[in-house]
């Protein structure tokens, strides 16, 4: 089994700091740029709410922004497991987000794009339990949404504020 010696460690650290790697959250990194400075428009239904909250935890809340956050969510549904009666007991849960986000000072878009992905949920239970396991799909889709949203922002490396 082969380990690392001493000097291969220092080569490969040598290496990574050679090739202009920063961590994400370090110090003037595009993490630290958009902590506490990004106001997310407001929600307008559920899902737009749970993706702002998710997004508020991971950016922080700010009461003097620097930047604006806007964010149209799109919903769809795919049903996946189909019984012989032609009666679907899972469903595939569809989302996708386009985002802006937007200097405060002149309005001009810093970055922008468009983010997706799906998760599923079961309708073998009963009414309520369908319904329970559908808005916990939604809650698991805006949470990814966000991520993946949040992870593109700290990706912009945003010029931090004079």
């Amino acid at each position: 089994m082969w380990l690392p010696n001493r000097r291969t460690v220092l080569l490969g650290a040598l290496a990574l700091s050679g090739c202009g790697f920063t961590p994400v959250y370090g110090p003037e990194s595009g993490a630290r740029t958009l902590l506490n400075t990004v106001e997310v428009d407001p929600p307008r239904d559920r899902e737009g709410y749970l993706l702002v909250r998710h997004i508020e935890e991971r950016l922080g809340r700010t009461s003097s922004p620097t930047y604006a956050l806007s964010i149209a969510i799109e919903l769809g549904e795919e049903r996946m497991a189909i019984t012989t009666d032609n009666v679907a007991t899972r469903f595939n849960l569809l989302g996708k987000a386009t985002y802006a986000l937007r200097a405060l000072d002149g309005g001009k878009v810093v970055t922008s794009g468009v983010v997706q992905s799906f998760t599923g949920y079961s309708t073998t239970g009963s009414t309520a339990a369908t319904r329970a396991a559908e808005q916990d799909a939604s809650e698991r889709l805006m949470v990814i949404l966000g991520d993946q949203i949040v992870a593109r922002l700290v990706a912009a490396k945003l010029e931090p504020a004079a």
